[in-house]
């Protein structure tokens, strides 16, 4: 596999790769497949009918995992892809997704990947997705991806969905529906500058009993940019879920939050909290006490924040 320096820089970013992964992959560069590699259990196969892949997971494997980034570095680019995940009944596996775009022309490069996944009985997956722009152009780094997962029985399913700056658009649509004594917990941190514009509608629909789901979404708006975070929460039998967004907003940006609950079920438990606030200014004038400039001290509270 040969790498410039910017699809390595690229795919450090999103997927913390330095290096070809041990594991299975499938890389894709600018529309096309650039390297994959399956494992005995871990099968990856490109469909037969539209653009994307099927990634099958045996039951019973462990300790293993699934890498399948995308990069874009070339300006005018539509890239959509199709990606089907079976993880088999028992089986444990770390999936890193994740799009880089660098974009030097005027020309707006775009990726939209739909995801969808089915967790079997007593499987376990934790998916890590990460979105991240560069580049010197006017034109747009845009980013829409659609998100599907079904938990079956005694399944649990773990997402860390991260954004830090670089995509000008973003509208993430993730839907998750639980069986029974299926658990989902789900972190997204969001962070926007300049004029951005980054949507997330999500939603978690607890079907079966003794289901759960906890949703953690914490983001940074920085200078005249929008963030826009929509979730319904719905629980139809005896469950638990929670929902938590706080949000620092800075400048002249524009922060919405709408959480919803639908409870269609006596047993169902559900709950949330939102808050939008801006930084502590004491804890910056602590910071520069150590001798930090104001810019500096901010930076150290957003990235903790963040983490």
């Amino acid at each position: 596999m040969k790498l410039n320096a910017v699809d390595e820089r690229l795919l450090k970013e999103v997927a913390q790769l330095h290096t070809v992964p041990s594991g299975a992959y499938n890389i894709r560069k600018n529309g096309q497949l650039l390297e994959r590699n399956s494992l005995p259990g871990i099968n990856i196969f490109s469909k037969k009918d539209r653009s994307g892949i099927d990634v099958i997971v045996d039951p019973d494997i462990v300790n293993q995992s699934v890498h399948i980034p995308v990069i874009l570095s070339e300006g005018g680019l539509d890239d959509l892809v199709y990606n089907t995940f079976e993880i088999g009944e028992n089986s444990e596996v770390l999936i890193v997704a994740g799009c880089g775009i660098h974009n030097d022309s005027a020309l707006q490069s775009k990726h939209d990947g739909i995801h969808e996944f089915y967790l079997r009985k007593g499987s376990k997956m934790r998916y890590v997705e990460k979105h991240y722009g560069e580049g010197e152009g006017t034109g747009e780094r845009v980013l829409n991806p659609v998100t599907k997962i079904h938990i079956e029985e005694g399944a649990t399913a773990e997402l860390e969905l991260v954004q830090i700056g670089g995509i000008d658009h973003t509208k993430r649509v993730t839907e998750v529906y639980i069986g029974e004594r299926g658990r989902l917990v789900m972190n997204e941190r969001l962070l926007t500058h300049k004029s951005q514009q980054a949507v997330s509608e999500v939603t978690v629909d607890l079907q079966g009993a003794d289901s759960s789901g906890e949703v953690l979404s914490r983001s940074v708006a920085q200078e005249k940019s929008l963030q826009i975070f929509r979730i319904s929460l719905i629980g139809r039998s005896r469950c638990k879920g929670h929902v938590a967004c706080d949000s620092i907003i800075m400048d002249q940006a524009d922060v919405r939050s709408q959480p919803e609950l639908c409870a269609k079920n006596a047993l169902a438990e559900l709950t949330h909290e939102a808050a939008i606030g801006k930084l502590a200014g004491d804890q910056i004038i602590k910071l520069m006490t150590f001798g930090l400039s104001e810019e500096e001290a901010i930076r150290v509270l957003l990235d903790g924040y963040l983490k």
